[in-house]
């Protein structure tokens, strides 16, 4: 069984692979991991393109929802994307908290963060900052933060419970997050949870939903909402890479199945410090 440190560094090669791809070509893979369908179309992510900020050279085709869409974004707000790729997220982010905010990107790809650079500089943004590092240990200092976004990225990496924690650090108190992720509702065949391809392909990454939710809870955050969920349809011609007839047959016939989530949350205000006037104090 490969260590935390081995499916990161799986992850780490192939997205640096498909950061030099087309969209086109992440578009008919799961999430851009190569196990490619005769149906192209991309299987996980919302069409970005009405939203303001877009910039379609930023765009991949890796997401799986519209988190910057749900995450009450403000002018003036300081943003970070988690797991930041090309900048769509960072740009979408940009557009909301204006000139007077700050967006930092995360992402710990090489090539990622120099195609997101390239990006914000020749769309002239002297307010969006990419830094390359590891989400489970961010390069960014406690409670600056007031909006979190993130897409499709959690469920890549090993320890949901580290990035969750280092969420609630980076956020101000009163601060939020906006997630996009992949999770599961009952179990998935081992096959496809085992098999590194599709592991950087966002499934075999993803745990159960009520487990997801549970990690927020206990991590201090309060008023978790799913803001949108949707199932997530594998095509069979990329299923049967993984099972054979009889276990395809059964994976579409059970209770099992893969969907995405958005989800909300907020890092709890300070409490009021304790009256000691006078006026107050018995």
């Amino acid at each position: 069984m490969e260590t935390n440190e081995q499916l990161k560094e799986i992850v780490r090669q192939k997205y640096s692979e498909i950061a030099l791809q087309d969209k086109e070509t992440n578009q008919s893979s799961c999430c851009g991991s190569g196990c490619c369908s005769t149906e192209v179309y991309n299987i996980m992510s919302d069409d970005y393109t009405r939203m303001q900020g877009y910039n379609p050279d930023a765009d991949l085709g890796l997401g799986c929802g519209l988190p910057t869409q749900f995450a009450k974004i403000k002018k003036g707000d300081m943003v970070i994307d988690l797991g930041s790729g090309a900048g769509n997220d960072c740009f979408i982010a940009r557009a909301e908290t204006g000139e007077t905010g700050k967006v930092i990107g995360i992402d710990f790809t090489t090539a990622m963060i120099d195609k997101a650079r390239a990006n914000a500089e020749k769309l002239g943004f002297n307010n969006v900052e990419f830094r390359q590092g590891d989400i489970e240990k961010m390069p960014v200092t406690a409670n600056v933060a007031d909006v979190v976004v993130s897409n499709c990225v959690l469920n890549l990496v090993p320890d949901k419970d580290a990035v969750f924690k280092e969420i609630y650090r980076v956020l101000k108190p009163g601060g939020h997050f906006s997630i996009s992720d992949v999770v599961l509702l009952g179990n998935l065949p081992d096959a496809l949870r085992k098999d590194a391809e599709m592991y950087a392909g966002c499934v075999a990454g993803a745990i159960q939903k009520d487990v997801y939710l549970e990690l927020i809870n206990i991590n201090g955050f309060k008023n978790v909402t799913v803001q949108k969920e949707k199932p997530i349809i594998i095509p069979d011609d990329i299923l049967s890479n993984y099972l054979n007839e009889e276990k395809l047959e059964n994976f579409r016939s059970g209770s099992s199945g893969i969907f995405s989530i958005t989800v909300f949350a907020e890092k709890p205000s300070q409490e009021k410090a304790a009256c000691c006037s006078p006026e107050c104090c018995s």
